[in-house]
């Protein structure tokens, strides 16, 4: 009986083990089925939107094939002459769009102060820099430059000015030929009050600027500047203008109307069988006053704006 009892007892244990297995394979085959489904769920999605891609690809196409049939039978049913004007209208069009493009980013704004040594070109910089007033002689043996707006104009609605003080010592005027190709305007500073002693060497040293290459080829505006007018016994700058003419005519009669720059450079000055007259230039040369101690800039100020706009 014993022995019956505990056969019966193993057989049943033994069921429901075997029972229990079968359960568990089967949820364990169940959650693998599951883990599956939802690992191939967004590869059947990113199939299905792949397929939509290709679809409306392929409908773009249909429709760019259908509008490139439709323009190339439009362009057929043109006259030749009046095809050939709208392509030559397009074309230069589309060539002064850019260039007028490119003339605007590449346009520069530097201003160059240029006269012989002690006209006051420094004192003039930094009254146009800052206002400052620097009492007696200022020399400088090294270009002064600097990118800034007006002390008089608003920086944040105005564009800065590139300027650049050359220093006028006869050994040192070379330096003025690095930067004039891509000078915007050139202010030429005089010693009104001692216009006289160096009227001839200063006459002299503009001949060389207006004949310069990129002077005339880029018709870079000059400002004759009579600097020290606030002095009662300065010259006035209709003085000063026709005397620089009278010493220029000279100059260039001298010189066979080729000076040493114009044999560098192919440029002559002036109108052949005419008295020279700066109207002659094919840059443009105004002569304005100011005071660079006293901070009388109003003119030097509405040259440079005219050619840097703000």
């Amino acid at each position: 009986l014993a022995a019956g009892l505990s056969l019966s007892f193993s057989f049943f244990t033994t069921t429901l083990s075997s029972s229990r297995r079968t359960v568990f394979a089967g949820f364990v085959a169940s959650v693998h089925h599951r883990r599956a489904h939802l690992w191939l769920l967004p590869c059947f999605s990113a199939a299905e939107e792949a397929k939509n891609e290709m679809e409306n690809l392929e409908g773009l196409q249909i429709l760019a094939e259908q509008w490139l049939h439709q323009g190339i039978e439009f362009v057929q049913q043109i006259p030749p002459p009046q095809l050939y004007a709208a392509i030559g209208v397009l074309l230069l069009t589309t060539v002064l769009f850019f260039s007028v493009r490119l003339f605007r980013r590449t346009k520069s704004n530097t201003v160059l102060l240029s006269g012989l040594s002690g006209s006051g070109k420094t004192v003039l910089f930094y009254q146009l820099r800052d206002g400052s007033s620097h009492q007696g002689a200022v020399t400088s043996m090294e270009p002064n430059e600097g990118t800034f707006v007006l002390h008089t104009e608003d920086t944040k609605k105005t564009k800065p000015v590139h300027l650049v003080d050359v220093p006028g010592h006869s050994r040192l005027r070379s330096k003025l030929e690095e930067y004039l190709p891509r000078a915007a305007a050139v202010v030429f500073v005089v010693d009104a009050l001692e216009f006289l002693p160096n009227c001839r060497a200063a006459s002299e040293y503009l001949y060389d600027i207006l004949t310069n290459a990129s002077v005339v080829k880029n018709k870079i505006p000059v400002l004759l500047c009579c600097n020290k007018t606030d002095k009662v016994t300065a010259h006035t700058k209709e003085f000063i203008r026709k005397q620089m003419e009278k010493e220029i005519e000279k100059l260039r009669a001298s010189r066979s109307a080729v000076s040493t720059a114009d044999i560098a450079n192919d440029f002559t000055l002036g109108i052949e069988g005419e008295v020279f007259s700066f109207t002659h230039c094919l840059n443009k040369v105004t002569v304005a006053e100011a005071s660079g101690l006293t901070g009388e800039t109003d003119q030097v100020q509405e040259f440079i704006r005219e050619y840097v706009k703000p």
